[in-house]
This record gives structure tokens, sequence and C-alpha cells, in this order.
């Protein structure tokens, strides 16, 4: 069996799974159906729930974005795959935070959930060595919170539209930056 490096995992990982590309466009689209969903005439609770629920479809289209964009989410000899799953499953940890703020504060769910889809961004710096992560993990987290503290309750919709902006942004950050990462490895294994 072939060793490789924690750089060479960590390359091979960045290049085949595209750097999460396909989660963040999917999480994108994601938040613009919950800002849509927080304009209509539901309570914040019924809202909530219904985010909950909406959230349900973010395996489904990440795994539709993979297939056009043609990224790997199985890598068989990358000791590291496994861990951007975990590093998502992570956020669930969250989820009673936000089942407390569900319950007693409906109206703030939107920030809270916000809050917790940044800051699980943060930890993808360093998987994929993209600075566009960390950025985007600390402005999501801190613009939900500002957005909350200067908004009235009626215009919170403006947090997923926030959010989702965030995402696209990083995005098109994460396509630049595979772009690079792809033409040097094909590079060097032109070289080698």
């Amino acid at each position: 069996m072939e060793t490789h490096t924690l750089p060479q995992l960590k390359k091979d990982l960045q290049v085949q799974a595209k750097k999460g590309l396909d989660f963040i466009l999917a999480a994108g689209l994601l938040w613009l159906a919950i800002a849509w969903l927080w304009t209509l005439d539901y309570s914040a609770y019924n809202s909530s729930i219904f985010t909950f629920m909406i959230s349900g479809l973010m395996l489904p289209l990440a795994f539709g974005f993979s297939k056009l964009l043609n990224t790997k989410w199985t890598l068989k000899n990358n000791l590291l795959q496994p861990l951007g799953l975990w590093l998502n499953v992570a956020q669930v940890i969250y989820f009673p935070f936000l089942i407390y703020v569900l319950v007693r504060e409906p109206d703030y769910f939107l920030m809270a959930y916000a809050i917790i889809t940044g800051a699980h961004l943060f930890p993808y710096a360093w998987l994929y060595e993209e600075w566009g992560y960390a950025v985007a993990s600390v402005l999501i987290s801190v613009g939900g919170l500002l957005l909350a503290l200067y908004l009235e309750t009626d215009n919170f919709w403006l947090i997923p539209v926030f959010t989702s902006i965030m995402l696209f942004l990083l995005a098109g950050r994460i396509y630049r930056s595979w772009k690079t990462t792809a033409q040097r490895s094909d590079r060097i294994l032109v070289g080698s």
C-alpha cells in the first residue's frame, strides 16, 4: 500500500472534492429558500419548523451539484476523506441550542441558525487550505448577530439573504482557488 504525506492527502482531497464547492452551492440555494419562506405569513415558530424541513434538502442538493461539477464524495485511498463529513456532522451537535431558541425565542431562530452555519465552516479553512472558509465563517456568524441586533423581527428574512450572499461569494472564491490548485496538481503530475 502506498503511503502519502498529510499535504499530499489534503491536496488530493482539495482537487477531487473541489474544496466542498457542491455543498456551498447547495447551502447558498437553501438559504435563499429559507429567506423566501420567512417572507410568508407564518409565525416565527412555524417558519422555524419549515426551515428545519427545508434543510433536509441539503444532501440531495449537494449530491445534484456533485454530479454537475463532477466532484468525488468518496476517495478510497485518502484517509482524510471522512473528515469532511465529520466536520459537517459536528454542526448537528449545536442543534440542542437551536431547539432551545426555537422553543423559547422563535423570532431569533434564524440568527442562531445562521451563526451555527457560519461557525461550522471554520475548520474547512484548514482541511481545504482555503482562507475563504475562515472569512465566510466569521462574516456569517457576526453578520447574523449584527443583523438580529439592528433589524426589526419582521425583517429577519434579511439574515438568510445575507447568509446566502456570503455562501455564493465563498463559492466563487472556492472555484477560483480550486482551479489554481487543480492546475498546479496537473503540472506536478505531468512533470513526474
